[in-house]
């Protein structure tokens, strides 16, 4: 298999295969949806034109709550998907760590 189907295969739900997350999927929609309505909030403040620092504030709250929900997937992704993949070896490993790395500099950049 060339690195290229490795990635695609990361991305490509396998049957026998359940995410990490999946045992908290309903947390995490949960989660979600008050960060949706969050969002919604942000855009009320603005067309009710609220004081600029109180929708800085809300924004900073949205943000974080993002920031926890990433942290919480990244935790989940490590815990399971490379753990998993650690166990079995090889270029699978390989692939797994490369992608939680990836991801972990993505968040630190942010």
């Amino acid at each position: 298999m060339t690195s290229a189907q490795d990635g695609e295969n990361a991305s490509t739900p396998d049957p026998m295969h359940h995410h990490g997350y999946i045992t908290e999927k309903d947390k995490y929609l949960k989660r979600l949806k008050r960060i949706e309505g969050q969002a919604r909030g942000i855009s009320r403040m603005i067309e009710e034109e609220r004081y600029c620092i109180d929708i800085l504030t809300q924004t900073d709250a949205l943000t974080k709550a993002l920031q926890g929900v990433a942290l919480a997937l990244l935790d989940d992704h490590l815990r399971h998907c490379v753990r998993d993949a650690a166990a079995v070896g090889g270029s699978a490993a390989d692939a797994k760590l490369s992608e939680a790395s990836a991801a972990i500099a993505r968040m630190v950049r942010s």
